[in-house]
């Protein structure tokens, strides 16, 4: 499967992978695609050094990408200790006593103060692309539409292409007016943010939109080859793809599979909620006990970004260290419900475009 997007950036497939794992995004790289590592997690920009240093020495010389969390805005920003001045008490408290009902430990260790919300600051986002622009990636992808325009310069003057996600044909135009070089169209399917329309919808409205400027990737509810010629049948030169790596191989920690993929594994496609508790905006997560409380009629509502993450980003922390897969907290689309074994990323990829094979093949023969 091969489309434009494979010559311009030296990749045999065009399936982008996003994810929050070096590890993971280097497989998807050496097997063939563009991984792309999300860089919301590196609060220490010697964090995110030190990863892309790892990328540029384990995928064999083949791309890779990076994602930041940053607003077109500048917001006016403070430091943790005075966004968390911000945070109602009442909210505080809430937190604590449902991981007190849902039996979550504290956690064994110091917890990091500003845990959870430093990488969805403005400014932390800018020190991501410093780092990054210092390294050899080939996109820089942003998860809140078009960055500004001074980041979308820089990154030109690299020679490193812009993607930004839209939920809307309207935000897409005005990311290619902006000067974005790829429209990643996301659908309500897909994990993390999202906005109101399916990817069916969608795609062909981005496509037919800005498709003549820029080429489109189509992301949301894809874990399949027959979705990916879909995508491609509905106009978009590639896939966009989040969700399904979170139960590779190359995501485990320890010797079996982690807390997460342990709650993944057993989902199906209705088992997921989209709801403003991971971070302030709309995002599409696994459903569990602790997205379940914050829909009762006593929850209160969620804070804006970044002060619900802030708010809930060392229960995130407890839940994880916890070892519970029915209080895990994360981001997931709908397309959970094919995750439901641990493959190596190279197995997955090779699954995928096997699958293309057997749904081009199917499609010829209906004449």
């Amino acid at each position: 499967m091969r489309t434009p997007l494979c010559d311009r950036f030296g990749i045999e497939h065009p399936i982008f992978g996003f994810t929050p794992s070096e590890h993971v995004a280097a497989a998807i790289s050496r097997a063939g695609g563009m991984g792309v590592l999300g860089c919301v997690r590196y609060n220490d920009p010697a964090e995110l050094e030190a990863a892309l240093s790892w990328m540029d020495d384990n995928t064999d010389g083949k791309p890779y990408g990076v994602d930041i969390v940053m607003p077109a805005t500048i917001p006016k920003e403070g430091t943790p200790t005075d966004l968390s001045a911000l945070i109602p008490a009442g909210h505080k408290d809430f937190v604590e006593r449902t991981l007190l009902k849902l039996g979550v430990p504290p956690l064994s260790g110091d917890p990091a103060t500003d845990a959870g919300v430093l990488g969805w600051l403005h400014s932390v986002a800018r020190s991501h692309v410093d780092v990054a622009l210092s390294h050899r990636i080939s996109l820089i992808a942003n998860a809140l539409g078009s960055p500004p325009a001074d980041v979308i310069e820089r990154a030109h003057s690299r020679d490193v292409p812009v993607a930004a996600l839209a939920g809307k044909a309207e935000h897409a135009v005005r990311h290619v007016d902006g000067g974005v070089d790829i429209v990643v169209a996301q659908g309500y399917e897909a994990g993390g943010h999202t906005g109101e329309i399916a990817s069916m919808v969608l795609v062909p409205e981005v496509v037919d939109a800005v498709g003549a400027r820029v080429p489109v990737l189509a992301a949301g509810g894809i874990g399949s080859g027959r979705q990916m010629l879909a995508a491609l049948a509905l106009g978009a030169s590639g896939v966009w793809m989040g969700s399904y790596w979170l139960t590779t191989a190359e995501y485990r920690l320890g010797t079996g599979p982690n807390t997460l993929q342990r709650a993944l594994v057993k989902a199906g496609s209705t088992d997921t909620v989209r709801s403003r508790v991971y971070t302030g905006k709309p995002a599409r997560l696994l459903r569990n006990k602790w997205t379940d409380a914050w829909a009762e009629p006593d929850a209160p509502e969620p804070l804006p970004m970044p002060l619900q993450n802030l708010l809930v980003g060392e229960a995130h922390q407890r839940m994880m260290q916890a070892g519970d897969p029915d209080v895990v907290a994360m981001p997931v689309g709908q397309i959970v419900g094919r995750m439901n074994e641990i493959r190596p990323v190279a197995e997955v990829m090779a699954g995928l475009l096997a699958e293309v094979d057997e749904a081009r093949s199917g499609l010829d023969k209906l004449g």
